[in-house]
């Protein structure tokens, strides 16, 4: 499967909280920026933390037994890389919003996960597939 990158743009009310995390913790390389905004490489593609006011997004679906950020976005991951990184945030005392756990077990779904908080609230989900071809399956 050949994919393309994304564009991203997601609210921050912190910038250099916003290049702590993306680029500290989650090793995303900065690409451009000004005073008011910054891009990362978000594992090739790009996501830009633009400068706003705080705000709150509490909304939540049921998906599997938890509730999940209606707004998140995230990076489906190899396996091993999803481990680590999973691994990498508990190590660095990241508090999960979900902790790393495998969904829809069984299904054509079935899926590592997690979820955490940037330092501006956006939720962000870490996700990977035993089997990648299972992205879409149904």
């Amino acid at each position: 499967m050949s994919v393309q990158p994304f564009h991203l743009a997601f609210p921050v009310d912190d910038l250099e909280a916003a290049r702590a995390f993306y680029g500290g913790l989650l090793g995303c390389p900065e690409g451009r920026s000004s005073e008011r905004w910054v891009d990362f490489d978000f594992w090739g593609h790009q996501v830009v933390a633009h400068l706003v006011d705080a705000r709150d997004d509490a909304q939540t679906n049921a998906v599997d037994g938890d509730q999940v950020p209606a707004s998140h976005f995230g990076v489906v991951l190899p396996w091993d890389q999803w481990q680590a990184l999973g691994d990498r945030l508990r190590q660095a005392g990241v508090d999960f919003l979900l902790p790393p756990r495998v969904r829809f077990v069984g299904q054509p779904g079935e899926q590592g996960t997690f979820f955490v908080r940037d330092p501006s609230g956006n939720a962000l989900e870490f996700k990977s597939f035993q089997d990648p071809s299972r992205l879409f399956a149904t």
